[in-house]
């Protein structure tokens, strides 16, 4: 069993990079759709590979495929074979960051990749060596989209430092109700539920709406 996990995460792997780095091998497709059907996974995309004679599959009929069974089978890349998804959580970091000295923190805060986890997520380390992975960390999937994974890095951070600190930040001075990271109309805010709900700030313009740092 765990040789077969093995050899079909290395096949799964090898298609995905051959369709990123547009040198995909049909070969490859065709042993990965065998080992899958071997272990019963039966889907249209995975049987059309396997019955068809891959020297009469057009090279985007088999790119088209090879997506297929890749989608069929829930495989993600991860940070190591999708890099760019960490560099977009990087860009969210820098503004989420812009946030944080309305709750007393400065510094740089950094990305940090937990690979002990399972599956492998994203956190962030204070400039003073603090872990923010409360509730679970940022999983790769959450960062194809700029939104989504800004959304997602502050509502991580937030509910560390609340579980850190047992304080609610941010806090909506016109309401006094704790606010959430929420995505609203594609973009990452700051949201109070008082009167129905509204925008407190975008993530990254806090300050404008409570000032700079946290009454003490």
């Amino acid at each position: 069993m765990a040789e077969h996990e093995a050899v079909t995460e290395r096949l799964m792997r090898r298609v995905y990079l051959g369709l990123r780095e547009d040198n995909l091998d049909p070969q490859d497709v065709v042993a990965l759709a065998c080992e899958l059907l071997d272990w019963f996974h039966c889907t249209d995309a995975i049987l059309e590979v396997v019955e068809r004679n891959p020297a009469e599959v057009s090279p985007a009929e088999m790119t088209a495929l090879a997506r297929r069974v890749l989608d069929d089978v829930g495989f993600d890349p991860g940070f190591d074979l999708a890099p760019e998804r960490v560099e977009t959580l990087r860009a969210a970091l820098r503004i989420v960051a812009r946030d944080l000295p309305t709750r007393g923190i400065e510094g740089e805060p950094e990305i940090e990749i937990l690979e002990d986890c399972f599956p492998v997520g994203a956190g962030v380390r204070l400039a003073d060596g603090e872990q923010l992975n409360w509730g679970g960390p940022v999983l790769p999937n959450m960062c194809d989209d700029p939104a989504m994974a800004l959304t997602s890095l502050a509502i991580l951070i937030q509910e560390s430092l609340l579980e850190w600190t047992w304080q609610v930040w941010p806090v909506c001075p016109r309401h006094d109700l704790g606010v959430h990271g929420s995505e609203q109309d594609g973009a990452a805010v700051w949201w109070c539920a008082g009167d129905g709900g509204h925008t407190l700030a975008p993530v990254g313009e806090l300050a404008c709406a409570v000032g700079r740092r946290r009454p003490e």
